[in-house]
């Protein structure tokens, strides 16, 4: 049995949420390949229902129930999937629940400032498709941006900056050197400095103006690169 009830989590459900225990529960082998709304199409309810009932278990959420159904599993695709799902879901929680929404408002007022300006992108590494991204979405709100993870023009760039210009960094674990020395650069000639990374023992944030600092689950793998 998947989900255990005692007398008074069974109290506690309705009779709908109780259907939807008992169809979880004698379901386990197909449970895998199955989403919330599979579910709530067999148990004739709806995703907010199927949510609800498990929350009252004691579970967290749909997603939670799977993990602990796929630990362990004899099917390796499915198991690495729903470990990289956790992961993500792991990773977005945490990071809702350290930022700041003054502190993003606050950010948001620095790129609008920067408008009549120039705004700088740098990453190395995987973020730097966040980056890109990022600075796509700048571009089609006409802002000015130049985006770069090459550390050699990062590095010279930022030694000639306007002091109204605006430096946005993106870095994961915060310890790259070329984004150091860009950040370093940029704050001795006045610019301000946004960093986006996930350490809040990072040097860069000692150059920043404003900062956003989010959370890294530990990897289930050795990853090529992180910067």
């Amino acid at each position: 049995m998947i989900i255990e009830l005692d007398d008074e989590v069974a109290g506690n459900l309705s009779k709908t949420e109780r259907n939807v225990v008992n169809f979880i529960n004698t379901h386990e082998k197909e449970l895998s390949k199955m989403s919330i709304v599979d579910i709530a199409f067999e148990t004739f309810t709806s995703p907010s229902t199927v949510s609800r009932a498990i929350r009252k278990c004691g579970i967290n959420g749909f997603n939670e129930l799977r993990y602990r159904l796929m630990q362990p599993s004899e099917d390796k695709a499915i198991a690495s999937i729903n470990e990289i799902m956790n992961k993500s879901l792991i990773e977005a929680e945490a990071v809702l629940e350290r930022i700041s929404m003054e502190n993003i408002l606050a950010i948001v007022r620095c790129i609008q400032k920067a408008r009549q300006s120039r705004i700088y992108v740098f990453s190395r590494g995987l973020t730097t498709y966040v980056a890109r991204e990022f600075s796509f979405k700048l571009e089609l709100l006409d802002y000015n941006v130049m985006e770069t993870d090459d550390p050699n023009i990062m590095c010279s760039v930022t030694q000639h900056l306007r002091s109204n210009a605006l430096v946005i960094i993106f870095s994961l674990n915060g310890a790259t050197r070329e984004l150091i020395e860009s950040a370093r650069n940029a704050s001795l000639v006045g610019a301000k400095v946004i960093t986006c990374c996930c350490s809040d023992q990072s040097p860069l944030l000692e150059y920043s103006a404003k900062y956003l600092v989010g959370y890294k689950h530990s990897p289930m793998y050795p990853s090529r690169n992180t910067r």
